[in-house]
């Protein structure tokens, strides 16, 4: 296995700042805006994006994490069981823009269901996508984000490796490559 760092800690600090710009830049004020954080890869995402916004003057934005695993269309199709994480979201998303945040956009297939979910909390007016990495070659759904921190052209029998120091004590995204490519 080949491990290629694709962003260093300093790299994924400017996308942050970058992508918080961009949501100032077309949600104004936030009064009718909500960040959801896709469990549970997500929402560490859109905590440092909470964080970038706050240092920009916008400290009470309206957040959630969604939990999508039952709305997964391969769940039932895994070998051992699944444990579900925490869907909190105080908020009615009626009329409301929403944001949702994950990581890594591969398939499209997460984003599927976290659609599926979300009306159980009302009729958002709009739902945009942020992702920190776009692997746009290897989608089988046509689903695009909005706000994107890195294109990454890479193989299906590839992955793409985000670490955050909350969990793994360093920044950075690798792009992990079978030995026999």
């Amino acid at each position: 296995m080949i491990k290629k760092e694709l962003l260093s800690s300093k790299s994924i600090e400017i996308i942050l700042n970058r992508l918080a710009c961009e949501l100032i830049e077309n949600h104004e004020d936030f009064s009718k805006s909500v960040l959801i954080g896709l469990q549970p890869r997500g929402l560490i995402l859109m905590n440092r994006i909470l964080e970038k916004l706050a240092n920009h003057g916008f400290k009470n934005v309206a957040h959630g994490a969604l939990d999508i695993t039952f709305y997964r269309d391969d769940f039932r199709r895994r070998d051992a069981p699944i444990s579900a994480n925490q869907t909190k979201i105080d908020i009615l998303l009626e009329n409301k823009k929403v944001i949702f945040i994950d990581d890594v956009l591969y398939t499209g297939r997460s984003v599927r269901s976290a659609l599926d979910a979300i009306h159980s909390f009302g009729r958002p007016s709009e739902i945009e996508l942020l992702s920190l990495i776009d692997r746009r070659f290897t989608r089988e759904l046509p689903i695009q984000p909005d706000y994107t921190g890195k294109q990454v052209d890479s193989h299906a029998s590839q992955r793409v490796l985000v670490t955050w120091k909350e969990q793994n004590k360093t920044d950075a995204v690798y792009l992990i490559i079978p030995e026999n490519e």
